[in-house]
């Protein structure tokens, strides 16, 4: 299936629409409601088979020149292994009343990060994603600083760590371990190891 085949079936199946501001002719623009839709058929098809996630990006337009319309998008970058050479780019516009995208974490499993970075940069929310935390800045940070709004100068303060003992047990039970029992030493350090944990 060549590129203009496969836009031809996102704009019939998903109402998708070619971004004539792309000067490299990859992206197609689509609704939020059909995004999982086409990232199934794009990662799934037999003629096209784009198995790897690149990238999942966030767009801030409000200092884009002559720019009408919502102010965010996530930009999806896709490649297909199968076919070298054959990309595409879905773009998912994102309006400031409702900053929301279903989550493709379950479809690509580098998706998980991505989108969590998007979440803590631009303050747009995956739903669905089964760890929606900050990835890049700290817990109590206020904000999102890649917004263009976003006062480039302002300084935060931090007064606590993290808490990353839920994740921490989640990858010993995902080896084998059960969690017994927690030190208080770890509840108050995370750099400690676990105490109690067991080999099933």
């Amino acid at each position: 299936m060549t590129a203009e085949e496969i836009f031809s079936c996102l704009e019939e199946k998903f109402g998708a629409k070619r971004e004539t501001l792309d000067k490299w002719s990859v992206t197609a623009v689509l609704s939020a409601t059909y995004l999982r839709n086409a990232v199934e058929f794009l990662r799934d098809g037999d003629a096209a088979k784009f198995e790897m996630l690149v990238d999942i990006a966030g767009i801030d337009y409000l200092t884009y020149p002559n720019h009408e319309g919502p102010r965010f998008a996530v930009a999806y970058a896709l490649k297909s292994i199968s076919n070298p050479g054959l990309r595409i780019r879905l773009k998912v516009l994102v309006g400031e009343d409702n900053l929301k995208v279903p989550t493709i974490s379950d479809l690509y499993a580098n998706a998980n990060w991505y989108e969590r970075e998007v979440y803590d940069q631009f303050g747009i929310v995956f739903e669905g994603h089964p760890d929606l935390r900050r990835l890049l800045n700290h817990v109590e940070f206020v904000g999102h600083p890649l917004r263009k709004d976003y006062p480039a100068q302002k300084r935060q303060w931090l007064s606590t760590n993290d808490y990353l003992l839920p994740e921490l047990e989640k990858r010993l039970q995902d080896l084998g371990y059960r969690v017994i029992q927690r030190s208080k030493e770890v509840e108050t350090n995370d750099n400690e190891f676990l105490e109690g944990s067991i080999k099933e």
